[in-house]
């Protein structure tokens, strides 16, 4: 498939929208999979270090 101007790319023969929200969505999926467990990992570790330290505290 061979395009004469970029913006006959960006509109993929009338299917642009479809095709591109198709890569959008895509690459946000990944981006979640990427960032959220960092994120849960982060906030487990605070709370253990808050539990170690509240258990300190008692003895």
């Amino acid at each position: 498939m061979s395009f004469n101007s970029f913006s006959e790319f960006l509109s993929m023969g009338g299917h642009g929208l479809y095709v591109w929200l198709s890569y959008g969505l895509g690459v946000a999926i990944l981006a979640a999979n990427l960032i959220l467990p960092k994120l849960a990992g982060n906030q487990l570790l605070k709370e253990q270090k808050r539990r170690l330290r509240r258990e300190e505290g008692v003895r």
